[in-house]
């Protein structure tokens, strides 16, 4: 399961954030430090075509995908040297896959602190830049010696090499993701090498970043206004602006009264849907769906992976075992009514191998171990 992780200064609306997608829980409080340990929520990926299928084939069990959010805490200038509650949050941060900013851009004077987003960026890119300089200080002699005493060992090279990159751009102030691309592009193509070589440190800035731009309800029209400067200052990261507070309350409701306040308020499909798909479109996530009377049920993979690769999300023996695939987009299975009809009507293709699974693929696997 991904795991994302909420990151930003106290009092930025990440405890609201974590409400809003997974239903309740935290504790939201207009004071530093309300949350002293990181709440983790599950919620239920929204999937509309899931629900067709469902449908059609009358499921007796539906199971989507889930995605783990983490409310980690809030972050304080110095927290990368242990003040407020620095430590335990930046523990918790390297833990995460992928981290969403939480920015605040609401006045409220009950509220303490800055409500200047580009502000709360720059802490939290600091501290954290920071932090992994002194990761990557205290770890890179060891490994340069031992790429010199073991020069045909290229993985042992490679991390050196990849370390010594790290340390100059952490040495001038600049986060890694904004140093490489951090994620697969959607044709499948793979990350930054230095990435794959830096996995095992679990630096802070080496993950995919994405910012959630938390306005107040009578900035909701001006909302794409108040994200431009964000946007700008995060190069081809997904800016989401977003009434945090309306969400939350929302959240709480049942889903007719959910999406009667959604509706009212102009808000569109709501936070967690908004949230869900730019998040999984930040770790190159898509998404293949399995379809049957016992159960319909939809299951992630990375862009560019191979049919065997899916197949083992289900299960490491048809990955192992794998024969072929028989696949369909599932608006064309819908269109014509069943599995058995698409069949019978020679649409199901026969796959092998090397076919690179597609976002919305119908799929079932044939393997033998």
């Amino acid at each position: 399961m991904e795991r994302f992780g909420f990151v930003g200064l106290p009092n930025a609306g990440k405890s609201s954030l974590f409400n809003s997608l997974a239903g309740g829980g935290a504790l939201a409080a207009p004071y530093a430090f309300a949350t002293t340990d990181p709440n983790i929520g599950v919620a239920r990926v929204p999937d509309a075509r899931l629900d067709a299928l469902a449908d059609m084939s009358a499921s007796r069990r539906v199971v989507p995908t889930t995605t783990e959010f983490i409310d980690i805490g809030g972050l304080v200038e110095g927290a990368s040297k242990g003040e407020g509650l620095g430590n335990r949050f930046l523990a918790g941060i390297r833990e995460v896959d992928a981290i969403a900013f939480v920015l605040r851009a609401f006045s409220d004077a009950d509220v303490p602190g800055p409500a200047d987003p580009l502000e709360h960026l720059g802490i939290v890119e600091t501290e954290l830049t920071l932090a992994d300089l002194e990761t990557v200080e205290s770890r890179i002699d060891r490994r340069r010696k031992a790429a010199r005493s073991r020069p045909s060992d290229t993985a042992l090279g490679a991390e050196a090499a990849a370390l010594e990159a790290a340390l100059a751009h952490l040495e001038a102030g600049t986060p890694l993701f904004r140093a490489w691309p951090l994620t697969a592009t959607c044709d499948g193509t793979g990350e930054h090498p230095h990435r794959a070589a830096l996995r095992s440190h679990f630096l802070l800035t080496d993950k995919p970043v994405m910012a959630v731009l938390n306005l107040g309800e009578d900035q909701l029209d001006a909302a794409a206004e108040l994200a431009a400067p964000i946007e700008a200052e995060l190069p081809g990261a997904t800016v989401l602006p977003l009434c945090v507070q309306l969400e939350a309350e929302a959240a709480q409701l049942d889903s007719a009264g959910r999406a009667e306040l959604l509706e009212g308020l102009g808000l569109g499909v709501g936070a967690l849907e908004r949230f869900v798909t730019a998040a999984h479109g930040l770790l190159g996530l898509r998404t293949f769906l399995t379809t049957g009377e016992k159960e319909s049920r939809a299951w992630t993979f990375r862009a560019g992976w191979r049919a065997p690769q899916c197949a083992g999300r289900i299960h490491t023996d048809f990955e192992r075992g794998f024969i072929r695939a028989e696949v369909i987009d599932w608006a064309e299975l819908l269109d014509l009514g069943s599995w058995s009809a698409a069949r019978d009507a020679g649409r199901l293709r026969i796959e092998g191998k090397d076919y690179p699974m597609r976002d919305g693929d119908v799929v079932e696997f044939r393997f033998n171990v």
